[in-house]
């Protein structure tokens, strides 16, 4: 796989495997484990934002995997939120005390985890950022993840052609302040649809849940009630969103577009909910930072610049002059 230079700026040794499971649910008090391939293995440790969202369960499952494929022993930890910055930055604490010979994240706050990963890689522990990129991109040694403007901006292209010329009243349903990929995403958006911020008539955090995408969209119908096209940072915001659309009635006159394309967000597709999603390949960017990391443990050579994993349109309701696959290719590649 090929790595270039990102194309977007704003972008133990005295523990066993048993304590180092320990260690990071010390660290998060949210899921973690290990999976041990044998005592004297390259030691990899994956954080992840969360642990309950299906696009980390996935991730987590591509590294446990290519752990057990490259003779790796994989240790876990998430925080207890998406934004949990201070778990995030104990897990990394404690992995480098662990002896992890490289550290793979997905940073719940771009900037804020910079010292820690700093202070890490100080100690020659390499440093993989999935998904996510870090502000600056140069706190880490290598980025593994989806072209999140790109993404955004297939689904906005995809959402100005559906429309036919009729004018657009938008809601965004966002992830967090601080957060690149949620920056990423949205800005893609607006790019592809031919917009900016002013012709948004609403936009809500919701921190990727469903239940907050429901509620920001409940928000953005009593600003705005003649909404009809819906931006979503990831597919639990759109579910929230169509949950909330349906509630009044309007989920068949509503425009919803999204990002991810896990199989119950590709489903959605399939059913209707969504008219369309940007699927990108978490297991993919876990399995590769795993490899680099066995990699640099046996050459001690680090990973470095850009890898893009790959992200498709999903649709089935194919519009002209816009590339996609329909839900049959999204169902059998979801996530993987």
């Amino acid at each position: 796989m090929s790595r270039t230079t990102l194309p977007f700026s704003s972008l133990v040794r005295a523990a066993a495997a048993t304590g180092v499971a320990a260690l990071t649910l010390t660290a998060c008090g949210s899921g973690s484990g290990s999976t041990d391939s044998g005592s004297g293995s390259v030691k990899v440790g994956l954080i992840t934002k969360t642990d309950t969202n299906p696009f980390f369960v996935k991730m987590k499952e591509g590294a446990e995997k290519a752990a057990k494929e490259n003779g790796a022993q994989l240790s876990t930890a998430a925080g207890k939120f998406d934004g949990d910055n201070a778990g995030q930055v104990t897990a990394v604490e404690n992995m480098v005390a662990a002896g992890v010979k490289g550290i793979l994240i997905t940073p719940s706050d771009s900037k804020a985890i910079v010292p820690a990963l700093e202070k890490a890689r100080a100690k020659g522990v390499m440093v993989i950022a999935l998904d996510t990129p870090t502000d600056p991109e140069s706190a880490v040694d290598a980025l593994f993840a989806t072209d999140n403007l790109k993404a955004g901006q297939l689904i906005g292209e995809y959402a100005k052609a559906a429309m036919k010329g009729k004018p657009a009243k938008i809601a965004a349903l966002d992830l967090a302040p601080g957060v690149s990929v949620g920056v990423q995403r949205h800005d893609g958006f607006l790019k592809g649809f031919g917009a900016t911020d002013k012709d948004v008539v609403c936009a809500q955090d919701t921190g990727g849940d469903q239940a907050k995408g429901q509620t920001a969209m409940e928000n953005c119908l009593q600003k705005a009630p003649d909404i009809n096209v819906v931006y979503t940072i990831n597919e639990p915001a759109a579910l929230g969103a169509y949950t909330a659309l349906k509630a009044k009635g309007r989920e068949k006159d509503v425009l919803i577009v999204s990002v991810d394309g896990g199989c119950t967000g590709t489903q959605a597709v399939k059913d209707g909910k969504i008219a369309a999603t940007s699927q990108q390949y978490p297991l993919k960017m876990a399995a590769e930072g795993v490899k680099a990391v066995v990699s640099y443990a046996k050459d001690g050579k680090k990973a470095s610049g850009y890898t893009d994993t790959g992200v498709t349109l999903i649709t089935d309701k194919a519009q002209d002059g816009i590339t996609s696959k329909d839900t049959a290719y999204g169902l059998e590649n979801c996530w993987g």
